[in-house]
């Protein structure tokens, strides 16, 4: 028995080490970009390509996560509904505070507060890589071009603030008409510098927004599904406003502007 934990106790360090000199190999300094015109003419390139002003007129998106995080948004009154395993939070985004429950049991104090900020947490990673190209004027970010080995160039948008992990950066290749193709990473929950991951899986909302669904990231891939975006309930397969828990109404005039758009 013992030289049978031995045996494991030696593979599981080999394991180790290994994973350890793969992300030594893998791990790349973050570059130094060129700011000006030409990097924000680029970042403009590519919010026209996503049909960015057709996000900003998106008002309710639904959505699933990998990890079972479920999304319902309404994005005009910075509203989330956020469901995963047994709970529920129903998320104000101006100010990170909202309502949640457990097991349909409404939630108070601290519970409730963990839950809110747990929730808030996953809308600002999940929602992120939902349209993160959208996010690259976002207040606290810094623009700059970076000269590519294969001669091209990147964009480099650091996130100066803001979000949960301020610091971060991303850089952005593009295809010639300023759609990405990918990006990579520097991020504080990852170790590894300029982990690579591929935007692809394009798919048009009802309101003409583009977005990218599948991300390869080498080992394992992030798929976006269930994913629906309009400006009307129906748009987003719903008959109730999820948020009347929170106070809040879908007035009539609202959706009567929404289904004009």
């Amino acid at each position: 028995m013992r030289k049978v934990l031995l045996i494991i106790g030696i593979i599981a360090a080999v394991l180790v080490v290994g994973l350890l000199i793969a992300a030594w190999a893998l791990d790349q300094d973050r570059p130094e970009g060129q700011q000006g015109p030409a990097a924000e003419a680029m970042a403009e390139q590519m919010l026209e390509a996503i049909d960015y002003e057709a996000w900003q007129h998106t008002r309710f998106l639904r959505w699933t996560f990998p990890g079972g995080h479920h999304y319902t948004w309404d994005k005009t009154k910075g509203l989330v509904q956020v469901r995963w395993s047994d709970t529920e939070v129903l998320l104000r985004t101006a100010d990170v505070s909202g309502k949640a429950w457990r097991n349909r049991e409404q939630l108070e104090g601290e519970a409730a507060q963990e839950a809110i900020q747990t929730a808030w947490g996953y809308f600002c990673n999940d929602s992120f890589w939902l349209n993160a190209p959208a996010k690259v004027f976002d207040p606290g970010t810094q623009r700059s071009l970076v000269e590519l080995d294969d001669g091209g160039k990147g964009l480099l948008v650091e996130y100066k603030s803001g979000g949960v992990t301020p610091g971060d950066a991303y850089l952005w290749q593009l295809d010639e008409k300023g759609l990405p193709k990918s990006f990579q990473m520097w991020v504080s929950i990852i170790p590894v510098g300029g982990l690579e991951a591929s935007w692809e899986g394009w798919t048009t909302l009802a309101t003409g927004a583009r977005i990218a669904t599948v991300h390869d990231l080498g080992l394992f891939t992030t798929d976006i599904s269930n994913l629906k975006g309009g400006n009307t309930l129906e748009s987003v397969a719903l008959d109730v406003y999820p948020f009347e828990a929170l106070g809040e109404r879908l007035a009539v005039p609202e959706q009567q502007e929404a289904a004009q758009d």
